[in-house]
């Protein structure tokens, strides 16, 4: 048994801790915001995960100390535009042995850091692995077949993730390319704001799959000229998330773009979907990337103007099919 610390109590923290919980390990969560905590001792339910049974052993707690205290792993599951904040946090009860694993999808646009390098600015002597994957905790916190990513340079860090995390229902791979791995969980989020804008169009299945198709080889002319590999974005971490993201009913970017489709401002669209946007978060990043790289990347232009209001979803579509002919 380890003890754990889950660090946010949204959707995907709750369904993970819950994955940790059932097995066997001592898991208390933290939130920043009270009132969740509070609720959760109350009433034992998630409001967003309403039929999910929450095991009795869990532990909430309000104090940051209290979760930390003796733990082995630290699960950062926080948007990825309060990771920084909260690793200043986690840093004052910070112990040499301990773990961080994060969850967490984006950059950082000032530094274009992903989640693990804002982790090393924050605390360089932590152990990071980044746990990213095709994975929705509608599906997770029932116990449905999924698979996902322990990615870390630190291989034996990885390797114990691995082994903590793995059941029955929640299999576990290992990767040492984490650069690789992040950046394909931030990036694919804007091509799901693309697929979902198609959708919202009334466009169809050639569309997305087009869009999905294309959106996989901007994903990897970034990606290798960052270094990574390119056979990161043909796994799990690639294309397997951006299959499901661009794809499924739970995504939020999904959403987020079919409603920009139809009409809806970038305001009004997360304001609608209710919860973290992560596309709209990762776009600034994309954009830096883009001209720091030169690489091209239409599709992830045109998201970005539609987002930004310089163009409707209707004529980012003509400017993108009536790009100049090309070889693929």
């Amino acid at each position: 048994m380890t003890k754990i610390a889950v660090i946010g109590a949204g959707t995907w923290g709750i369904a993970l801790a819950r994955v940790l919980s059932v097995k066997g390990h001592e898991v208390t969560v933290w939130s920043a915001i009270e009132s969740e905590i509070d609720n959760l001792n109350r009433t034992r339910v998630h409001h967003m995960l309403s039929e999910m049974d929450i095991p009795d052993e869990m532990v909430f707690t309000k104090d940051m100390g209290e979760a930390m205290k003796n733990c082995k792993v630290v699960l950062m599951a926080v948007p990825s535009v309060f990771v920084r904040k909260t690793a200043e946090k986690i840093k004052e009860h910070f112990a040499s042995d301990m773990i961080i694993v994060d969850v967490a999808k984006g950059m950082e646009a000032d530094t274009l850091f992903t989640m693990s390098e804002i982790i090393n600015d924050v605390i360089p002597s932590a152990r990071v692995v980044a746990l990213t994957g095709p994975t929705h905790a509608e599906e997770v916190a029932f116990d449905q077949p999924t698979t996902i990513v322990a990615a870390s340079c630190d291989e034996e860090a990885a390797e114990f993730v691995q082994e903590i995390f793995m059941t029955e229902s929640f299999r576990v791979y290992t990767n040492r390319d984490i650069k690789g791995v992040e950046f394909a969980g931030a990036i694919k989020n804007v091509m799901a704001l693309g697929v979902g804008i198609s959708r919202g169009l009334g466009y169809g299945d050639n569309t997305t799959a087009a869009l999905i198709t294309r959106g996989l080889a901007e994903i990897v002319r970034l990606g290798v000229a960052m270094g990574c590999n390119r056979e990161t974005f043909y796994g799990l971490a690639g294309v397997g998330d951006l299959i499901v993201t661009c794809t499924s009913v739970h995504s939020r970017n999904f959403k987020a773009g079919n409603l920009l489709g139809a009409g809806y401002s970038a305001e009004s669209a997360k304001k609608e979907v209710g919860m973290v946007v992560e596309g709209m978060n990762m776009l600034p990043a994309a954009m830096k990337l883009i001209e720091v790289y030169g690489v091209e990347m239409p599709i992830v232009e045109v998201v970005n103007s539609i987002v930004n209001g310089e163009t409707s979803p209707e004529k980012a579509v003509e400017k993108l099919m009536g790009r100049e002919r090309k070889g693929e």
